[in-house]
C-alpha cells in the first residue's frame, strides 16, 4: 500500500541528526522553554518573514492565543470558513469568540471575499482566513475588507508553511498568524506543537504570557494565562527539519506539476495552479469520489477525505447555515499522496492509476 502520509519516513531521512538533537536536550536537562525553543522561535520567525514567533503546544493553541492576544473579547463574532479542520472553530471558541461560517470560492477553495463582506454585522470583530491545503487565501481582498470594517485578522496557516500570495508570505498580512507543527504538516514535529507569528511586539508579549500562566519575565502572574508551552524535544526536532523545508516545498511543487500534467483532460477538478502554493495536500474533486477512492485503495493507493462535511454541518456547530460551495467540495474532494518521501518516483504510477480507475468508474 502506498500511504497517504507517513511522518516516520521524513524522520528516518534525518535520523542521526535528530538523535543528536534529542540527546543534546537530555544532556542539558532543560525540557521546557530552553535554548532549543528560543532558537527555533528565532529561526521560524525569519523563515516565516515575521519579526516574532512564540512556540506553543499545538496549532489549536496558537490560533486561540493569537486571537486573545490580538484583542478578541468574549462574545465577539469571528468570521471564518467551514471547509477546514474543526480545530479552527474550536480555537475561536477557546478564545471567547463565536464562529460565523461563510462559504469558500469553489475554485480557490478558500474564503470568498464577497461572502466575508456580506457576513459582517454589528458583533463582528475578527476574521480568520484559512490557507487550505497549502494555498493562500485572497489576502489582499480580505485585508481591504477587514480594514474598512476595522476587524482583527488572524491567519490560520496550519497547512501553509512558506506559501505566498502575490509574492508575499502568508502569515504576514494580518495582525498575527497561527501555524501547526502536527506530524503530518509540511513542517511537522513528532507530536503536537504550534507557533504564533506577528510583527506586533505587544501581541507577541501577550502570547508569551498567555502560554505560561500569565507570567512576566520575573514569573509574576500579571494577567490571564494557562499552560500551553512547547517542549524542548519538539523544538529541537523542528530545528532539524526547518532548514529542509524549502527543498521539501520545491519537491512538493514538482510532484504537483507532475500530477497536474498526467491528470489533465480528465473529469476531475484539480487544485488551483498557484505558484505560491506549498501543496500540503493535492486534492482533486470528483463526482465519483467514493467509487474512485475504493478502487484506488484496492489497487494499493491510500487516499484521504479530510473534511467529509463542513464544520457548519457538524452537531456542535450546526447553526442552520447553508454553504453550497463548501458542501459540494466536501462531497467531492479527496487527497492523493504528495509527501515527498512517499510520492517521490511514484507520482506517475499514482496518476496513471487515478486515470485508469476514473475511466473505469465513468463506464460503470
Amino acid at each position: 500500500m502506498i500511504p497517504l502520509a507517513s511522518p516516520g519516513l521524513r524522520f528516518r531521512e534525518v535520523h542521526d541528526e535528530l538523535m543528536r538533537a534529542i540527546a543534546a536536550v537530555f544532556d542539558r536537562g532543560i525540557f521546557l522553554l530552553g535554548p532549543a525553543t528560543e532558537a527555533f522561535e528565532s529561526e521560524f520567525a525569519a523563515s516565516a518573514g515575521s519579526r516574532h514567533c512564540t512556540a506553543v503546544a499545538s496549532g489549536t493553541d496558537a490560533l486561540a492565543l493569537a486571537l486573545r492576544a490580538a484583542g478578541l473579547r468574549a462574545g465577539d463574532e469571528v468570521v471564518t470558513v467551514s471547509l477546514t479542520a474543526v480545530a479552527t472553530a474550536v480555537a475561536i471558541e477557546d478564545a471567547g469568540g463565536v464562529p460565523r461560517f461563510v462559504d469558500v470560492d469553489r475554485t480557490t477553495r478558500c474564503m470568498d471575499p464577497a461572502a466575508l463582506r456580506a457576513a459582517i454585522g454589528p458583533r463582528t470583530a475578527a476574521v480568520v482566513p484559512v490557507h487550505l491545503h497549502g494555498f493562500a487565501a485572497p489576502m489582499d481582498e480580505i485585508m481591504a475588507i477587514a480594514r474598512h470594517a476595522n476587524l482583527l485578522v488572524v491567519e490560520d496557516c496550519a497547512q501553509a508553511h512558506g506559501a505566498t500570495h502575490r509574492g508575499r508570505k502568508v502569515g504576514t498580512f494580518g495582525h498575527a498568524a497561527a501555524f501547526s507543527f502536527y506530524p503530518t504538516k509540511n513542517l511537522g514535529a513528532a507530536g503536537d506543537a504550534g507557533g504564533v507569528v506577528t510583527d506586533d511586539a505587544a501581541i507577541d508579549a501577550s502570547v508569551r504570557r498567555l502560554r505560561t500562566y500569565g507570567w512576566d519575565e520575573q514569573r509574576n502572574a500579571v494577567g490571564p494565562g494557562s499552560n500551553r508551552r512547547i517542549d524542548e524535544l519538539q523544538a529541537a526536532i523542528l530545528r532539524v527539519l526547518l532548514p529542509r523545508l524549502d527543498v521539501q516545498t520545491a519537491e512538493r511543487r514538482r510532484l504537483a506539476a507532475e500530477y497536474r500534467t498526467a491528470l489533465a483532460g480528465l473529469p476531475l477538478d484539480l487544485p488551483p495552479d498557484d505558484p505560491g502554493a506549498v501543496y500540503h495536500q493535492f486534492a482533486p474533486a470528483s463526482e465519483q469520489r467514493d467509487a474512485l477512492r475504493a478502487a484506488l485503495e484496492r489497487g494499493g493507493v491510500q487516499t484521504g477525505i479530510h473534511y467529509p462535511v463542513g464544520i457548519h454541518q457538524q452537531p456542535r456547530f450546526a447553526f442552520g447555515t447553508s454553504l453550497p460551495a463548501t458542501e459540494r467540495l466536501a462531497r467531492q474532494l479527496f487527497s492523493i499522496p504528495i509527501q515527498p518521501e512517499i510520492a517521490r518516483g511514484r507520482a506517475a504510477e499514482i496518476a496513471a492509476m487515478v486515470a485508469r480507475e476514473l475511466r473505469a468508474c465513468s463506464r460503470s
